[in-house]
């Protein structure tokens, strides 16, 4: 299934642009950046989903964070450990260990999109003990104003295989749970750490 502009705009706005206030500008463009990272080919054999998360906190704040590659843990609380083979860099390797509980326990994985200016951020699982074979994730950050505070909207989409005995709707009720915990995940330590910085700024 390839996500239409159309419906890529449908699911962003029904998500949490006519609940903020955004303009009509605002919208439009970050529907367009939707479409221009989000728009996935995908396969008979694989599954797709794209997930919208709101966060009252700068754009920097939530990039800062996100960003790290080498430190997917600071935030994705799935992953025990992380090791990088050299710095960080597009098509850098990182190698990931799970907690204990879950059904995995590492991930081999190549960054493929670090775009410091416009926010985007992309990853290729290449191998690992794990159910996501060939997952490919594109994050992007978006600086919108919400009652004249700038706040961030972080959208995630993925690209996966579905694994042999398990249906699209499983594999992608399985894969958004763990997005989904990741992206509060992520806004919670984003909140925290603005609300932080600005109660500092105020000393």
């Amino acid at each position: 299934m390839v996500i239409s502009s159309s419906e890529v705009h449908t699911v962003v706005m029904e998500g949490i642009f006519l609940d903020k206030g955004l303009s009509e500008i605002e919208t439009a463009k970050v529907g367009d950046a939707v479409w221009r990272y989000h728009n996935h080919a995908v396969a008979a054999h694989e599954c797709s989903s794209l997930l919208v998360q709101h966060i009252p906190a700068p754009v920097t704040g939530v990039w800062s964070i996100v960003r790290r590659f080498d430190q997917p843990q600071s935030y994705k609380h799935f992953i025990r450990s992380c090791s990088v083979a050299g710095g960080v860099a597009v098509g850098s390797t990182r190698e990931v260990t799970v907690i204990s509980g879950l059904p995995a326990k590492n991930s081999m994985e190549r960054l493929e999109i670090l775009d410091e200016e416009k926010h985007v951020l992309s990853f290729r699982v290449l191998g690992g003990d794990h159910r996501l074979k060939n997952y490919r994730s594109v994050t992007s950050l978006h600086e919108v104003v919400v009652d004249g505070m700038p706040e961030t909207l972080v959208i995630e989409s993925y690209v996966v295989d579905i694994p042999q005995g398990n249906t699209k709707e499983d594999t992608c009720i399985y894969t958004n749970t763990l997005v989904r915990c990741n992206l509060r995940s992520l806004a919670r330590i984003a909140e925290r750490r603005a609300r932080l910085s600005e109660a500092e700024g105020e000393d």
